[in-house]
């Protein structure tokens, strides 16, 4: 007999697709987070507490989203905002001002959230001019498969093959997959060489930092990461919960998912946002026959997500011990897809081109001036250049 929609059969798939979404969400970005929280100044035992603070963040915040709305709701860390991270580097005052500049994104998203001008704002933003923002960001990133491949091409080959084999056969594992090989073949490298971590480096523990301020860690790192952040993840999140036909509550989201970055940034974590692509499996009807139920796909994501939270400490000290750039090869492989999908927006319209392009080269620099890093010049150069060429007069 068919199944029908309240069945305990479609509550089940409800639950593995809750399972499926975490798995895919967190295994497809850790290695992006890791890399941006040691970029920015973050100890190994700091990056490790910062990935264990938002996977025990968001994991609540999914779980208390669906359940107060009765909507697969999901949040995720911003992959979008630590591959900013990244790019930035170290800021002025190390890594005490960027615990500081992730607590003051989260006030500007609670305040975007409370405030409909600031959301407003955000929305202003030409999308082509984010977009192409995003891509010079994801670039350094995604060039790294090449020169890890140059240089050590039989430890990337594994990884390049079953990134190639999978996105060509199914593409939703390819990310997770690559990088469980990419793991897999630093273990088999260090315990080769006889240099695998010690035991006690593998518990997962918090470190707090006493956060500070400075304007240089403010203007070139909050204000892009909420920037990014907004217009990369949570604008197309809500638009992807919309289109399975979810009315996403703004203000709750934005106030949950801002109190728990504010919580998580003492203990290393950068940002939480809603999930934007990976919503999509918690939501679709894959998930669930009727739509009423698909919330039970919610709650699973962020039970799974605190549960690998707790190999957070693993993962990091299998990054730290790896041969350079194995690992940050296979996070560059699974942001191939976002590469493209911000330059065809980025690009799309001749009418925002020159400003996109402008954008893009000024972020792709890396160039800091006066200790403000690349990504918030490459914003400001690319709003003047669409604001000159908007007044332009058309041709003819």
């Amino acid at each position: 007999m068919p199944t029908t929609p309240t069945t305990p059969a479609g509550d089940r798939t409800a639950l593995l697709a809750g399972v499926v979404t975490a798995t895919v969400g967190f295994t497809s970005s850790f290695a992006v987070v890791l890399a941006g929280l040691r970029a920015v100044g973050a100890s190994p035992a700091e990056a490790a507490s910062g990935l264990l603070a938002l996977s025990m963040t968001m994991g609540p915040a999914c779980i208390w989203l669906s359940l107060r709305h009765r909507m697969p709701i999901t949040a995720a860390w911003s992959t979008p905002g630590a591959a900013l991270l990244v790019t930035t580097g170290a800021v002025a005052g190390g890594w005490p001002v960027a615990v500081g500049s992730f607590l003051v994104a989260a006030a500007l998203v609670l305040a975007t959230g409370l405030w409909s001008r600031l959301g407003d704002l955000i929305a202003r933003i030409p999308p082509a001019v984010a977009q192409a923002m995003l891509a010079g960001v994801l670039v350094p990133l995604c060039v790294v498969p090449v020169s890890s491949t140059a240089a050590r091409p039989w430890l990337m080959a594994p990884t390049l093959l079953v990134w190639l084999g999978l996105t060509a056969l199914h593409s939703r594992w390819a990310s997770p997959a690559t990088l469980a090989v990419a793991l897999g073949t630093v273990v088999v490298s260090l315990a080769t060489a006889g240099d695998l971590p010690a035991p006690g480096t593998l518990v997962p523990r918090l470190v707090l930092t006493v956060p500070e301020l400075s304007w240089q860690g403010v203007v070139g790192l909050a204000v892009p990461l909420w920037v990014v952040t907004m217009a990369s993840q949570n604008l197309p999140g809500v638009a992807v919960m919309s289109s399975f036909g979810y009315a996403v509550p703004w203000r709750p989201s934005m106030t949950v998912t801002a109190l728990g970055s504010a919580v998580a940034a003492p203990a290393g974590g950068h940002l939480l946002n809603l999930a934007a692509i990976s919503a999509a499996i918690a939501a679709g009807p894959d998930a669930h026959p009727d739509a009423d139920r698909r919330w039970i796909a919610g709650v699973s994501t962020g039970v799974c997500y605190t549960l690998l939270g707790l190999g957070s400490a693993a993962l990091t000290a299998l990054m730290v011990a790896a041969p350079a750039g194995i690992v940050e090869a296979a996070a560059g492989l699974a942001l191939l897809g976002t590469l493209a999908a911000a330059l065809q927006a980025a690009l799309g319209d001749v009418r925002t081109r020159e400003a996109a392009v402008v954008t893009f080269v000024v972020a792709v620099s890396g160039v800091s001036i006066g200790g403000v890093g690349a990504a918030f010049w490459a914003l400001l150069a690319g709003l003047v250049v669409h604001g000159l060429v908007s007044r332009r007069t058309p041709p003819g």
